[in-house]
């Protein structure tokens, strides 16, 4: 176990049909992280929400496009993070972006390092 270190996570709220230059922004914004080399990204997928619209997105409802709320969670120094929101402002035509602070903690299996 490492002493844990100062982070942010950038947290992206969109929806499942969002696009960016022909494919789901999820994708593009998590292919752009790592372009940009950030240390991490995943996509979650919600069953439920809503937005500025409360507009409600379910899964329970039968339709054809569902567009389920999607969120991209992004951990990475500070330093990083801030000089990739303009790259993430670019790509994004509506949604929630917010930060908060993270303490890292990283365990390694013993033969890496």
């Amino acid at each position: 176990m490492h002493i844990p270190q100062d982070a942010v996570l950038l947290r992206i709220f969109i929806g499942e049909s969002d696009r960016y230059e022909h494919r789901p922004l999820y994708e593009a914004i998590v292919l752009r992280a790592r372009e940009w080399q950030l240390a991490g990204a995943t996509v979650l997928s919600g069953a439920m929400g809503f937005g500025k619209s409360s507009h409600l997105h379910t899964a329970k409802i039968l339709r054809l496009s569902m567009d389920l709320p999607m969120v991209i969670e992004i951990v990475d120094s500070e330093e990083n993070v801030n000089a990739f929101l303009p790259v993430l402002d670019q790509m994004m035509g509506g949604g929630l972006v917010t930060l908060e602070c993270a303490k890292v903690i990283r365990y390694l299996d013993q033969g890496k390092s």
